[in-house]
């Protein structure tokens, strides 16, 4: 596999609710993290007192974060409206040569900053809000 350009990694939203995706406006970096928790199911029983863990038991969940230039383009406003209404559309990362992560998401941090003789900048931080889906490409 070669390496991958990291521009190639993509936040996409639903603008509308009609399922059709638009790149987040402006983003420089973009970032995902999976997790799992564990649930242990050690007892006297164990062999050799070693940890047993429950498979498949823990809550799941994914992180995204981004960092980019203010644009003020439609996603911007869209970004917007989705924190101060609250509310959880889907979204899709695209990780290149490697797969679609698909489904709902909160944006749980929004931050804009600029400096007198520099570009406006945004950050944005999301946390899965449902089940989500994985297609390989």
């Amino acid at each position: 596999m070669a390496v991958q350009n990291g521009k190639d990694l993509l936040l996409k939203v639903d603008l509308t609710g009609d399922g059709q995706f638009e790149t987040v406006a402006g983003l420089r970096a973009t970032r995902i993290s999976f997790n799992a928790e564990t649930v242990d199911v050690t007892s006297l029983e164990s062999a050799g007192g070693w940890r047993e863990l429950l498979a498949g038991a823990g809550v799941r969940s994914a992180q995204v974060s981004g960092a980019g230039v203010f644009r003020d383009a439609d996603t911007d406003a869209r970004a917007r409206q989705i924190f101060f209404d609250g509310e959880m559309p889907g979204f899709q990362v695209i990780i290149p040569d490697f797969g679609v992560v698909e489904g709902p998401f909160q944006i749980t941090a929004i931050e804009y900053a600029g400096s007198f003789n520099g570009e406006a900048t945004y950050e944005l931080s999301l946390a899965s809000a449902g089940a989500l889906t994985f297609t390989a490409l």
